[in-house]
């Protein structure tokens, strides 16, 4: 299940079939048990997994989820440290590129997506 969890495919496709076996095996309390832990670990999974990868860095999380999932489809296991990795260096060389279009060189992207100055001050 863990390397489940690595391929982005998260617990799901292990838990849910093993739930469904286990009520039509006839273990109605194992099963709801298992069912009622089987939610909060998917649930978990897809909370998680993007905070986790967007700390300490300074982008949407939209940029870093579309990193990750593009990653995977295009180049497997690996796509998921090279995809948003990728992705980052575009969206910050695009953002550096449209901020010297507009005469301010000192202006950075936020999380958010918005231009901040060194100082602070929206760009």
């Amino acid at each position: 299940m863990f390397m489940l969890c690595i391929a982005q495919l998260g617990p799901g496709l292990v838990l849910v079939p093993t739930v469904i076996w286990m009520f039509a095996s006839g273990g109605t309390a194992s099963a709801t048990f298992l069912l009622v832990c089987s939610v909060f670990a998917i649930g978990a999974d897809n909370v998680l997994r993007p905070l986790l990868i967007r700390k300490g860095v300074d982008l949407p999380l939209l940029v870093i989820l579309v990193g990750v999932i593009g990653g995977l489809i295009a180049f497997g296991l690996i796509g998921i440290f090279l995809g948003p990795t990728v992705l980052a260096v575009g969206y910050t060389l695009l953002v550096a590129w449209v901020a010297e279009a507009d005469g301010a060189s000192d202006v950075s992207p936020t999380a958010d997506g918005r231009f901040e100055s060194e100082d602070g001050q929206p760009g």
